[in-house]
């Protein structure tokens, strides 16, 4: 007989914060899996409510599957962090996008009917696990020419997006990238972005004992001169720098997703309501255009419009990837509905991670603005592909009359 989908909904996220990649880092001698682990006990610490056998799946991302970020680290992660043995789990792999897929997969099969709660999260250490370490490309995708060589280099792909369209200069970028870090300066003065963090200890040959209870690439102060004249290491006299881009970073994320029925159970939070997704390809030579095809398809798929969207987490791989995003949308580069508590650029890109941290920061900015009924969180994806998510604010007015989608 025919199936009817179920609402899903996001209950809780949290993080660990972000390090900065390298032996220097507060993470250099920290387990990935253990970054895992720890956000799932929060997870469950936070929410007494929910037994630890009604989670009925557990998907963690890593984009370098080796090591400790390997062995079906889903499964792994949910042992180590206590939940029983009848817990499934798997690993997921969509580079940048890992987190996010972890979320829209396990929705998926919520939707389904196949489980009634889940946890999804990702994690990426980048200290450890440098990207592209282990990877074997196949040679015949350059051989061949199904891509060019800058493809497989992010860097060069936002050099080439700048290529694409000259109108998103240097300076643009630069004057984004300082404003990320000063709406996250701002967020962390308002106590808006520790509620999710997840402190962690840490042990550092020189550093000692410690715990992680910050993010640590964020630059306060930077201005648009500090940011001129750095090096631009993919192209000479490129545009591309360090300073407008999001840095190598280690950390972790997790969140509970469940049927709207299974939290009204459990007398779970709702902090939001997943409308529909989409994931689509693009060129790979120019990936960070990604989101616009995506977002264009979410949109149409839950008959919305970019102006019914009134909250943005763009992901800010690069400066170019986000200017390329809003000057589709005709959306200014200082918009107030885009990124209202900073980036990447300024709290950091573990890759695979990153999509829940996005999903955090929105559902915090819905509970702030009761006003905006639609948000959106969406990546860029190496290898040339885009994700978007929309999703609905519980705290509206309008919340569960006549869903768009």
């Amino acid at each position: 007989m025919p199936r009817t989908l179920r609402e899903v909904v996001f209950v809780d996220g949290v993080r660990t914060p972000f390090g900065k990649a390298g032996e220097k880092g507060m993470y250099a001698q920290t387990r990935a899996d253990d970054l895992v682990i720890k956000c799932i006990r929060e997870l469950m610490r936070r929410n007494p409510g929910l037994p630890p056998e009604r989670v009925e799946e557990v998907a963690i991302a890593a984009t370098t599957q080796i090591g400790d970020q390997g062995l079906t680290l889903g499964r792994m992660a949910s042992l180590l962090a206590g939940l029983p043995n009848t817990t499934p789990g798997y690993s997921v792999d969509r580079m940048c996008a890992g987190a996010l897929t972890a979320v829209t997969t396990t929705a998926s099969s919520i939707a389904f009917g196949a489980i009634d709660v889940a946890i999804a999260g990702g994690v990426e250490h980048m200290g450890r696990h440098p990207m592209g370490e282990g990877v074997d490309p196949n040679p015949r995708i350059v051989a061949e020419k199904l891509v060019d060589p800058s493809a497989l280099v992010m860097g060069k792909t936002a050099e080439n997006l700048h290529d694409r369209f000259p109108q998103l200069t240097k300076e643009r970028s630069d004057a984004f990238a300082v404003g990320s870090q000063d709406k996250l300066a701002k967020a962390y003065a308002n106590n808006q972005i520790q509620p999710d963090l997840v402190p962690v200890a840490t042990r550092h040959d020189e550093l000692g004992y410690g715990l992680a209870t910050a993010d640590e690439p964020p630059r306060p102060g930077t201005t648009v001169e500090d940011l001129a004249g750095l090096k631009t290491p993919f192209r000479p006299h490129g545009k591309v720098t360090a300073g407008n881009s999001a840095g190598l970073n280690d950390g972790a994320t997790a969140c509970v997703l469940a049927s709207a029925e299974a939290a009204e159970e459990l007398g779970l939070p709702v902090k939001m309501r997943l409308v529909d997704y989409a994931f689509v390809g693009v060129e790979p030579e120019v990936m960070g255009i990604g989101p616009v095809p995506a977002a264009e398809k979410a949109l149409k798929k839950a008959g919305l419009t970019i102006e019914d969207i009134g909250l943005f987490e763009l992901n800010e791989a690069f400066a170019v990837q986000v200017l390329s995003f809003l000057d589709h949308f005709g959306i200014a580069d200082d918009d107030e509905r885009v990124n209202q508590y900073g980036g990447a650029i300024a709290v950091g890109h573990p890759l695979a991670s990153s999509g829940v941290r996005l999903m955090n920061q929105l559902a915090r900015q819905f509970e702030e603005h009761p006003e905006v009924r639609y948000g959106m969180t969406a990546m860029c994806i190496g290898i040339g592909m885009g994700a978007a998510v929309i999703w609905e604010n519980p705290h509206h007015a309008d919340y569960g009359k006549e869903n768009a989608a």
